[in-house]
């Protein structure tokens, strides 16, 4: 898919962010086919075109991406053996680049952010406060990480709003995030908010339970609630089955968005278009406290520089992984803000290989930025 580059102007600034991730550990062992790798996306540069015929190089507009950096994004998603998407959006400038930017890849926990969005936003219209009580019962469980999950006894676990939006960004708890998700209407609300408010190119899936069951081949069953049920039911399927399973997931994620998508929506949160300018600060103060995913994209900061991010991870099968994502807000010294997506479908690639393409683009962005 192509490399872009597009200008528009943006604006506002925020408290410096960071992200999180993990939704799923690895599933047992089995020898499997990896489905057929993707056409090799061709990489193109949509800008103001340069005059071949100057006598003296035209000095870059602001509005334009560093070639640097355009050349990087395409040599790190060309050369990774998967399907991978980069998304780097200037927030303040308005260019972007992009390699594959602009076709679905799985979310996995990335999807938590428009939760995080959509909880703030009732917030900001005064339907709930982060004081607001909640209690979590064990049929509210759901399946793979769910830190909350001790804490929920016979009678339940009282909490917040704020305490599971918390949970649910900074530690990834599947729990908490569904908690928030029918709280505020379910996944048709998270659709139609990301509508109304102008974040093309990101769907939302149909809640955690059924999700990852469906990307597993079965049907949730609510005997499941916690987990382990899920789990034998998966482990009892054939390879076969769960290979052609993950193959439709892979082919149209039910929980899709593009990683220019991802940019878009995070440039917006960023600009203040999307919340109050004080649910922003708030939103962006919980994500850099985030505790999944520190090698992924942090792991390409310098000294003075600080990533908002919530990652992504889904199921495994054998050594095939899908959905390895981390996305976030990167934030300069003096200020200037870039979104930055990296979203893995699938690859067979190790994990220590998978983290440092994604400290490669961190990389790239610092070294080009001005």
């Amino acid at each position: 898919m192509p490399f872009i580059a597009t200008a528009a102007r943006l604006g506002a600034s925020i408290v410096p962010v960071v992200l999180l991730a993990a939704c799923v550990p690895a599933a047992p062992s089995a020898t499997v086919k990896a489905p057929p790798p993707p056409p090799l996306p061709r990489p193109t540069l949509v800008a103001p075109p340069i005059d071949a015929t100057a006598a003296k190089p035209r000095p870059r507009r602001s509005d334009e991406p560093p070639a640097a950096l355009l050349n990087a994004v395409q040599a790190l998603g060309a050369g990774f053996h998967g399907q991978v998407a980069i998304s780097v959006r200037d927030v303040d400038r308005g260019w972007m680049v992009a390699w594959n930017g602009d076709r679905p890849h799985p979310q996995q926990s990335v999807s938590k952010l428009w939760v995080a969005i959509a909880v703030f936003d009732a917030i900001d219209h005064a339907r709930m406060t982060l004081a607001t009580p909640v209690t979590v019962t064990r049929s509210d469980l759901t399946v793979f990480h769910q830190p909350i999950r001790p804490l929920v006894g016979p009678n339940g676990y009282r909490t917040t709003v704020g305490a599971l939006l918390e949970c649910a960004l900074t530690r990834s708890d599947n729990t908490c995030n569904d908690v928030l998700l029918w709280k505020v209407g379910g996944p048709t609300a998270i659709r139609r908010m990301l509508k109304e408010k102008g974040v093309d190119g990101v769907g939302f899936g149909p809640g955690e339970r059924e999700l990852q069951a469906k990307t597993a081949g079965l049907v949730w069953r609510k005997e499941w609630a916690g987990g382990w049920g899920f789990l034998k039911a998966r482990a009892a399927m054939p390879a076969a089955e769960r290979r052609r399973a993950l193959d439709r997931y892979l082919a149209a994620p039910y929980d899709g968005a593009t990683a220019n998508g991802v940019t878009l929506g995070l440039s917006l949160l960023a600009q203040g278009k999307l919340l109050g300018r004080t649910s922003t600060d708030r939103l962006f103060r919980i994500m850099l406290a985030s505790k999944t995913g520190p090698l992924r994209l942090k792991s390409g900061l310098q000294p003075g520089w600080k990533m908002a991010h919530k990652t992504g991870t889904g199921q495994e099968l054998g050594k095939l992984a899908t959905g390895y994502n981390d996305v976030g807000l990167l934030t300069a010294p003096n200020g200037h803000r870039y979104a930055v997506a990296v979203m893995i479908a699938s690859t067979r690639q190790p994990i220590p290989v998978r983290m440092r393409l994604m400290g490669d683009v961190t990389r790239a962005v610092i070294r080009t930025a001005e």
